[in-house]
């Protein structure tokens, strides 16, 4: 599996004050031998156990003809073993900072805890990066996300991280949580090229409630530090809408008074 980025290239430490956020992409070891023919708002629970369909190696090789007559490039490519190629793009949608691994001690920007005994350090990614992934039609959803994390590092439990897939509907937006053992190209040759049909996104796992014994200590103090930085700011926009609101009563106030009757 293989990727390219249209991402910026900057991180962001805690003591910075953009939203951002940016990601990585995956590496071509995932490509393995056939084991038999094989998504705001969420969708309906009777959506959520709907399969996809199965297509006969005919059907498949149909399917992709019909796909690739769609696009102008970055088309399917079928092999004479019956696995398929091709890509997929991964819009990342994380608002938590990642782990990431340092190999210079000294990563780009610092920032409280961003350093330690085993150089290590949290970012944000910049937020809505797209990572264009070439992969095959074996490579499941769990190896897409342990592939990426690898790849650039990233210490963080892949159980942390989840592949949603996006349709649109009815003008909403509609999320379903991919089952790891899912097969995104086989999806995206179903869905067809529209990204209307379907829209990969990687997100943080829900699962309903936070599993904190799956961070580590410097993560942990990272969150405080971030979530105590967001109340200090939440407190000075109270304390000014105060101050604004109590300066209009005053000046109403005055003008009532300076009024005859």
């Amino acid at each position: 599996m293989t990727g390219s980025n249209s991402m910026s290239s900057g991180y962001c430490s805690l003591d910075e004050e953009s939203d951002d956020f940016t990601f990585f992409t995956a590496k071509t070891s995932f490509f393995r031998q056939p084991q038999g023919k094989q998504v705001a708002k969420k969708v309906p629970k009777e959506e959520e156990e709907e399969n996809p369909k199965s297509l006969s190696d005919e059907e498949v090789k149909a399917q992709i003809e019909v796909y690739n007559s769609k696009v102008s490039e970055n088309g399917m490519k079928l092999g004479t073993d019956g696995i398929f190629t091709g890509f997929i793009k991964v819009h990342l949608k994380l608002r938590r900072p990642v782990t990431v691994l340092s190999s210079a001690g000294k990563p780009p920007g610092t920032g409280p805890g961003s350093e330690g005994p085993d150089k290590r350090t949290s970012f944000y990614l910049p937020t809505d990066a797209v990572k264009q992934l070439h992969i095959s039609s074996t490579t499941t959803v769990s190896e897409v996300i342990q592939g990426l994390l690898k790849k650039y590092t990233v210490q963080d439990n892949p159980h942390k991280f989840a592949l949603y897939r996006q349709t649109h509907r009815d003008g909403q937006d509609l999320f379903q949580k991919l089952p790891v053992s899912e097969r995104p190209l086989y999806l995206r040759l179903l869905a067809g090229p529209d990204l209307e049909n379907l829209t990969f996104v990687l997100k943080e796992n829900e699962t309903g409630e936070v599993e904190w014994h799956a961070f580590s200590v410097p993560e942990l103090q990272n969150f405080l530090a971030i979530l105590e930085k967001e109340e200090r700011e939440r407190l000075r926009q109270v304390e000014q809408r105060y101050i604004t609101y109590r300066q209009k009563l005053l000046q109403a106030l005055q003008e009532a008074q300076g009024k005859p009757g």
